[in-house]
């Protein structure tokens, strides 16, 4: 698995992994109206293009994974983390695992305190395993639909003094 910048041309990708990653991954946890809320079943060539401008100012990085792009997710100057997504076609390889430590390394690099995140229910237990903790309960409303997450901190132990 490698861990790398996005790439000019991968967006398309981006924009199906975050598609499969909320209407698959995360349809046990919200209901049908909430899936199509935050990702519609059909998109207009407006949609797709204002969601691709708002994924590539964040500068996602990219978990590659047997020469696919498995998951993407990225951290912003502030701490948090905008979006984080890995394809259902490789759920439970590593790849959220592995996207997540490189985050966080790069956090302490920055010199970031603490990583913040609005985690979906179904990334909830996920994101605890790695130090965060639900600090409140939100309620966004998305398209007219409530989507309920959590925002969940992670506070990053100090470098330790050589």
């Amino acid at each position: 698995m490698r861990i790398r910048a996005c790439r000019d041309g991968e967006e398309a990708a981006l924009l199906a992994i975050f598609r499969a990653a909320v209407r698959t991954t995360a349809a046990d946890d919200y209901s049908a109206e909430q899936i199509d809320a935050w990702s519609p079943a059909r998109w207009t060539q407006a949609q797709r293009e204002r969601w691709i401008e708002r994924v590539c100012a964040l500068r996602p990085f990219v978990a590659e994974l047997d020469g696919a792009v498995a998951g993407y997710a990225d951290l912003q100057d502030d701490g948090l983390i905008d979006h984080f997504y890995v394809s259902p076609d490789f759920a439970r390889r590593g790849v959220g695992a592995a996207l997540m430590s490189h985050l966080l390394a790069l956090a302490r690099a920055r010199g970031l305190s603490a990583v913040h995140a609005h985690v979906s229910r179904t990334a909830q237990p996920f994101f605890a395993r790695f130090g965060f903790e639900i600090v409140a309960q939100r309620k966004p409303v998305v398209r007219g639909v409530e989507v309920p997450n959590a925002e969940m901190r992670a506070v990053l132990a100090a470098p330790e003094a050589v």
